[in-house]
């Protein structure tokens, strides 16, 4: 079995092209660029609440830096290190080159150097920070959001949490649903790309971490807004699910890190372009009002008020 410091040598020091040191020495060094505010954000992933114990290490890696990388493209931000620490029941090398594996995976697709971190033994929890840069006010914050704006979505919310129904067997999904609801919950997408390109175009931007009603409470309490959400504008619900099940995935379910975002009516054609420009469906799926801020009311396919129970995922609720 290996020791910590042999685990680090032979699976997380790769050399890195945009960080002056590495890891290595008790700390990395890195030069900022010019102009350009740092975005920092972090994440832990504890087995048993966020991934189940028999995860696929590959993929586990990937989702734990993606899901970082998810905040930074939230802000509009471009990503530049992560730094690891973790804890794990020993020192298993299949366990730790497969992780290496889909952690660097995810981090070459989007031009991350891993500069450092921290091992120990203990229950598998893993604790990730991404460092991102943009330029000095230009972030996209969750309290920006105006009266009168409209409220978009990226891609396909809900297939994460259908994915996690069907391994926990409360759905049982057909083959083809279930791998694509699988790779949404096992191998995220950050919408990079279109946090950087939502810069100058939207007003403000959350990833949807712990559900889609939940994440946007966010951005109305920090804003001081109410919104009006129309499920008959969501993307189509996966006609071989169970209808109920999957709207409730689609609104409360979580762990889709997609961006939800409000953006002036004026700027509806130029985010159709853009949709078009990154093959992404972007969904108006409501609109954003001054009175009772916080509140969201949801209408449902015939316009009629819906109550939901539910708004998403707490950790202490």
């Amino acid at each position: 079995m290996s020791s910590e410091f042999e685990l680090i040598r032979r699976y997380f020091s790769r050399p890195t092209a945009q960080a002056i040191l590495g890891p290595g020495d008790d700390c990395a060094l890195v030069a900022p660029s010019p102009g350009m505010n740092l975005a920092i954000t972090t994440d832990m992933l504890v087995e048993g609440t966020h991934f189940l114990p028999n995860t696929d290490p590959s993929r586990l890696g990937w989702k734990a830096l993606a899901v970082n990388l998810s905040d930074l493209a939230a802000m509009g931000a471009r990503p530049r290190w992560a730094l690891l620490a973790g804890s794990l029941p020993e020192a298993c090398e299949s366990w730790v080159g497969s992780f290496a594996e889909g952690l660097y995976a995810c981090a070459t697709r989007f031009g991350v150097d891993v500069i450092g971190g921290d091992t120990t033994r203990g229950p598998r929890n893993l604790c990730l920070t991404a460092i991102g840069e943009l330029p000095a006010g230009t972030a996209l914050r969750r309290d920006g959001a105006l009266p009168g704006d409209d409220l978009w979505v990226s891609g396909q919310p809900g297939l994460a949490a259908l994915g996690l129904a069907h391994l926990q067997a409360r759905t049982r999904l057909p083959d083809e649903l279930a791998d694509s609801c699988l790779a949404s919950l096992l191998r995220p997408f950050p919408r990079v790309e279109l946090g950087l390109s939502l810069r100058g175009l939207a007003h403000a931007a959350i990833d949807i971490s712990d559900g889609l009603l939940a994440d946007l409470g966010h951005i109305l309490e920090r804003s001081g807004v109410a919104a009006e959400v129309f499920v008959a504008q969501l993307p189509p619900l996966p006609a071989q699910a169970d209808p109920v099940l999957a709207r409730r995935c689609q609104l409360a379910g979580g762990d889709d890190y997609e961006l939800m975002f409000s953006a002036p009516p004026e700027k509806r054609s130029e985010l159709a372009a853009l949709a078009r420009r990154l093959a992404l469906p972007l969904w108006r799926c409501g609109h954003l009002v001054g009175s009772s801020p916080g509140r969201i009311d949801v209408f449902g396919e015939e316009g009629q008020p819906l109550a939901i129970e539910q708004r998403g995922y707490d950790h202490f609720g």
